[in-house]
């Protein structure tokens, strides 16, 4: 290894338990945790616990007002007290963010765990920390969205900001990371980049590569979207030629990763035919660029992953044997090949992606 890698897990993290019928299930960590431990690679890191974020740490990026609700909706006492409108207006009204006696703490837990992984990086304690709880990407600051109440990559983000840091935040879930990027949309010194399925075809409905962001921010957020059906081999030339020239540009001094892995073929909530042989080159890849561009600091986050037991520990354990460069160790959990859809639609994929690319090599004045 090249320096000490920690892994922040611990089963209290179990927690952060929404519904028994909710798509996001805490089970997906516990088994990454398993898989990495059954190879081995648990040898490779430095295992520390969680803890829950403070009210400081939360009202980062979140208001006041939003954090206490989420408290007192988390309290059967309390959370009579509390108007109907107040509920809906903050995003507690559908069954994709439902009310329990958990809520905060558990989603309090998820954001510290992230946290946790930032201190390690901005310490030094680490060259690289994995938060695989992490990546709540789609709370906004005062409201819960698309099963995400805290948004832990924007916590962490601001956190390494306010430390003198020019934070590159690379998103690679298969639905686009539309609260990180509202929240830092007119700040310079955060980059956010989100690879994701088109927002034509899948929630949240944003993310084209016309939004670059706002006033002072102009240019520090890029998005580049996938049509359905996109597979391992166009998906990884829009990350090989969006993701490295974009962060050279902006010469980040810390990385943060939001690595969920949605975008397998077999993920039941959206329509990219990704397989887990992407998950060496996208490990490596943000090694090496956390090398050359930051001294090596490198927070990586889990996300999305709805193939609970057949696809997450996998993609998972893979990214992470990359970051602790033991991919030996996981070189058989791989897909044994790619998926690759019909004629006609791999025509649609590749027209669209070398579309979009240019588009956004138009927007950034740059050529990708």
């Amino acid at each position: 290894m090249s320096g000490p890698v920690t892994l922040v897990y611990g089963d209290e993290l179990m927690k952060h338990h929404l519904s028994d019928e909710h798509p996001l299930q805490p089970i997906r960590v516990k088994l990454t945790m398993e898989l990495i431990t059954s190879t081995g690679l648990i040898e490779q890191c430095h295992l520390v616990p969680p803890r829950a974020a403070t009210i400081e740490e939360l009202e980062l990026v979140h208001s006041p007002e939003y954090v206490d609700l989420v408290q007192k909706l988390s309290d059967p006492a309390l959370r009579k007290t509390v108007p109907r409108q107040r509920v809906i207006d903050a995003g507690f009204d559908s069954a994709d963010n439902p009310i329990s006696n958990h809520l905060h703490d558990g989603t309090a837990l998820v954001a510290g765990a992230s946290m946790v992984a930032a201190e390690a990086v901005e310490s030094g304690a680490a060259l690289h920390a994995f938060s695989p709880a992490g990546g709540l990407h789609h709370a906004h600051r005062a409201r819960a969205s698309g099963f995400c109440t805290y948004d832990d990559p924007a916590i962490a983000c601001r956190w390494l900001k306010n430390r003198g840091h020019r934070v590159a935040y690379i998103d690679v879930d298969v639905h686009h990371g539309d609260g990180v990027e509202e929240i830092f949309y007119s700040e310079p010194d955060v980059l956010t980049i989100s690879l994701h399925e088109s927002g034509r075809f899948l929630f949240p409905g944003t993310g084209f590569p016309e939004d670059a962001g706002n006033g002072a921010g102009r240019g520090a957020a890029v998005n580049l979207p996938f049509v359905p059906f996109t597979w391992d081999e166009p998906w990884l030339e829009g990350f090989n030629r969006v993701v490295p020239p974009v962060l050279r540009k902006f010469r980040p001094t810390v990385l943060v990763t939001q690595d969920g892995c949605d975008t397998h073929y077999l993920d039941p909530l959206a329509h990219l035919a990704g397989t887990t042989r992407i998950w060496p080159h996208v490990g490596r890849a943000f090694h090496e660029l956390a090398h050359e561009l930051c001294e090596g600091r490198w927070v990586a986050l889990g996300g999305g992953g709805y193939a609970v037991r057949e696809v997450v520990p996998r993609a998972w354990t893979i990214f992470f044997a990359e970051m602790v460069e033991r991919p030996d160790l996981a070189a058989d959990l791989n897909d044994p090949e790619s998926v690759t859809p019909g004629t006609e639609a791999q025509e649609r994929v590749w027209a669209a992606l070398h579309r979009d690319i240019a588009r956004l090599g138009e927007v950034h004045g740059m050529k990708l």
